[in-house]
């Protein structure tokens, strides 16, 4: 029998090994405050109506992760929705994952654009800024697990914290997240977050002096190549290089290459897929997270996977131009009934 400490002050608690019922099964539903309010019916497995929390819950999601914006242009993944969202899954029995922006928008390795309010102020500044955030949202909001900036590989708060023409700022403005939690928390892990797989063995071993938990990388094959089998190599590689845990912080993949909205759709090409492996359908979509699930597992330090987009229903009706550009991702069919690849967050 293998007995695991469950003891307080054990401060690896969050930090599941493989094979541990604690493996993180994941989905990022930042949007579904929003989507919420139009009041849309969902259909668990069977087809009978059901709450959407429930639904996850019910297949074997145990950990939420939220976007945070600093100010953004209306209360949605802003810091009062983040916060009550957070306490409503946090009583739904779910662990909680902050992906901060530390912008007013999106922030990606194209975009890091330093919040409106912040812009102007000197360095200094702006590194005690970057600190009392961290440290409010850490008081506050108390999440299990951090990211300090998203998709991180041209650096943030840019052009102050540009990895390329500021990089010692990039890693002190870094730091000062990190320290904020640190700080505040024995408990939370923090996740560094790069997206993709090119570059990341630099990415890392640039911010190896840094104190931080989990390494994170997105993996979309349309943007970070359509080998599983490479992106498993790499997650082996650099969780042994560093020491770290690891995890695919975002992933999805389609169902249909079909529209339920008049909204482009990001993924709507076979050329964006790995064929003849995974079509886009629903068996596809299952097969895939199962995969990703099980090369996670088998990494000596991966602890689990999180799918990105899995509230992102047509949910403004079919003739919407500025809802869903990701509907054929989604975990919900046309019809809002859970669809097959949830049964893959079970963890088995």
């Amino acid at each position: 029998m293998l007995f695991i400490s469950c003891n307080k002050d054990d401060t690896n608690e969050l930090i599941p090994e493989n094979g541990n019922l604690n493996f993180i099964s994941a989905v990022d539903i930042s949007r579904y405050p929003e989507i919420s309010n139009s009041n849309p019916i969902f259909y668990d497995n069977n087809g009978n109506q059901n709450d959407f929390l429930n639904i996850l819950k019910e297949n074997g999601v145990n950990t939420v992760r939220l976007r945070l914006w600093v100010n953004p242009i209306n209360e949605h993944s802003g810091f009062n929705e983040v916060k009550q969202f957070s306490q409503t899954l946090k009583t739904n029995g779910f662990k909680t994952w902050l992906t901060l922006h530390y912008s007013d928008t999106w922030a990606d390795p194209a975009h890091q654009e330093t919040p409106l309010q912040w812009e102007g102020i000197s360095y200094s500044q702006l590194k005690d800024s970057v600190y009392n955030y961290t440290e409010k949202i850490m008081t506050e909001l108390q999440p299990d697990y951090i990211q300090i900036g998203n998709e991180i590989n041209t650096g943030f708060l840019h052009p102050y914290g540009h990895i390329s023409n500021n990089f010692q700022q990039f890693k002190e403005l870094l730091n000062m997240g990190i320290t904020a939690v640190r700080a505040n928390s024995n408990d939370s892990k923090i996740i560094l977050h790069f997206a993709g797989i090119e570059g990341s063995d630099w990415f890392f071993n640039q911010v190896g002096v840094l104190d931080y938990d989990i390494i994170g990388l997105s993996y979309y094959p349309k943007w970070h190549g359509k080998s599983l089998n490479n992106l498993k190599i790499k997650m082996q590689y650099l969780s042994e290089t560093h020491d770290k845990k690891i995890l695919i912080a975002e992933t999805a993949y389609p169902f249909t290459l079909e529209w339920n909205d008049w909204t482009n759709n990001i993924v709507g090409l076979d050329e964006q897929l790995i064929l003849p492996e995974y079509p886009a359908t629903i068996e596809g979509q299952r097969e895939f997270i199962h995969q990703i699930k099980i090369l996670t597992k088998e990494v000596e330090n991966g602890i689990g996977f999180c799918y990105w987009g899995a509230e992102l229903i047509a949910w403004k009706g079919n003739q919407s131009t500025d809802a869903s550009p990701w509907e054929n991702q989604a975990i919900f069919d046309f019809d809002n009934k859970a669809l097959p690849v949830l049964s893959e967050f079970i963890n088995e």
